[in-house]
């Protein structure tokens, strides 16, 4: 093989290998002959990559990407979903041929040069191909990046490049984050973030609180009914009191639904989300005694609302402690999202669970 191998400097032009010859086999006992192209070598740039049908599409029509920092395992990502990449060797012997007719230079094995009726040149023993498989998309890390720099009402980031650190745009988080860009989107709304100035963000919890009261407090003000809050008259008062439509209009979609009627929209907050918001921030201060946690929950929350201990599930824990029941925050949303993680957090928490407790923990829905 010393001649093929020096002849792997040669370069390669993309064709010459008469694969349409092979492709174009009968059954039945149907023989080609098989001799080295000219440029056979190691060409560490071609890998084979095996892929299911319904994958064939966006692979070639150029709408996949491979993702992931050096540190990570790569991912093959699609419009709409993630896949993990996993080299598979083989032991039987797969060669590359590529198209185009033969070329009249190779090399047989026997390291003989070959005549014109060679019928296949190959360039390259391949190993083994990659293998691709449907994966969860990996947006622990998303969650971790949108915390750095919450959008705080009233902020000024000026254009100093320093007070872009732990800021990210879409293109910034494609390129750190192993999803789809649909799973990316979808995570990004799971966490409630916010295009702002070109970049994604959460938004800090006291900026929140400090909206939704507004907006509350103007439905009082207005008569505004919780149900039917016309987005028009909200966006404008709002902002007279110094709130963007931006951040406003955030806000009602992560409490409320918007609804058309009559060619104009209106805005229904939900009874959960917003009853949600309120018991957070009372357990804020730490553990409480479950009475005393219902009494300032009910108190807090808008008229008209009824608080219900079922709406926090996934949310909050509650321990029998003496004769005293006892609760404390323990939401879902921080915990990981690989199950391995998941549950050694979850047992962190509790060494024994009751099924009750633990299924709004590790309900799919939920992820």
């Amino acid at each position: 093989m010393e001649d093929a191998g020096a002849q792997a400097e040669i370069e390669w032009d993309g064709g010459g290998g008469g694969a349409d010859a092979v492709l174009g086999l009968a059954g039945g006992g149907a023989l080609v002959s098989l001799c080295y192209h000219q440029a056979f070598g190691p060409h560490d740039d071609l890998v084979l990559l095996e892929a299911a049908d319904d994958l064939l599409p966006d692979l070639l029509q150029g709408r996949v990407t491979v993702r992931g920092r050096p540190e990570e395992e790569a991912v093959l990502c699609t419009p709409s979903a993630t896949y993990s990449m996993k080299f598979v060797g083989t032991s039987n012997s797969m060669f590359l041929i590529p198209p185009g007719e033969p070329s009249a230079k190779c090399l047989r094995p026997d390291s003989t040069n070959g005549d014109a009726n060679a019928v296949a040149a190959t360039i390259k023993l391949a190993p083994g191909s990659i293998e691709l498989v449907r994966t969860a998309p990996r947006l622990d890390k998303l969650r971790s990046l949108l915390r750095e720099r919450p959008y705080i009402l009233d902020e000024d980031l000026g254009n100093d490049f320093q007070h872009m650190k732990g800021l990210y745009t879409w293109q910034d988080l494609c390129k750190l984050i192993q999803a789809s860009d649909g799973e990316l989107l979808d995570g990004l709304n799971t966490l409630s973030a916010v295009e702002i100035d070109g970049f994604w963000r959460t938004v800090d919890a006291n900026s929140v609180n400090t909206i939704l009261d507004m907006i509350l407090h103007n439905s009082v003000l207005h008569d505004w009914p919780l149900n039917a809050m016309p987005e028009n008259d909200v966006l404008s008062v709002m902002e007279s009191d110094g709130f963007t439509h931006k951040i406003v209009t955030h806000c009602l979609n992560r409490f409320g639904t918007k609804v058309e009627q009559e060619a104009r929209s209106f805005w229904s907050l939900d009874e959960k989300r917003v009853c949600l918001q309120f018991a957070q921030r009372v357990l804020g201060a730490g553990k409480m005694k479950l009475a005393n946690f219902m009494d300032k929950w009910e108190r807090s929350i808008p008229s008209g609302m009824r608080a219900d201990l079922q709406m926090l599930d996934g949310e909050v824990l509650c321990e029998k402690l003496g004769a005293e029941t006892w609760v404390h925050a323990f939401s879902v949303a921080d915990l990981p999202l690989t199950p391995a993680d998941r549950f050694a957090a979850l047992f962190h928490e509790r060494p024994k669970w009751e099924w009750k407790d633990l299924q709004p923990y590790i309900r799919c829905d939920l992820h």
